[in-house]
């Protein structure tokens, strides 16, 4: 199934200070980046914490939240479009 839920979350975890260190050196599109990242991983080990199966191999982060059924309050979910929008292509 590959990685469990906590797998997911130290990474996720450990990619949001690293984002987090690019921010305080002035890295700003990789910045972006790594929060991207952090928050697409967090959501991939709730996505297969909650529905027990292994997340798509996706990056946008607003279709991993409708799958997984999350309720995000507005001001969240305006600031998570957004990032998803901005994010750099892989």
């Amino acid at each position: 199934m590959g990685k469990k839920p906590d797998e997911w979350f130290r990474q996720a975890d450990y990619d949001i200070k690293t984002a987090e260190y690019l921010f305080k050196g002035k890295r700003y599109i990789y910045t972006v980046f790594m929060c991207h990242l952090s928050i697409e991983k967090a959501l991939k080990g709730l996505y297969q914490k909650y529905l027990n199966e292994a997340p798509p191999k996706v990056h946008n982060l607003i279709f991993l939240i409708e799958k997984i059924g999350l309720k995000v309050p507005d001001d969240l979910y305006d600031m998570v479009f957004n990032l998803n929008r901005i994010s750099i292509p892989t």
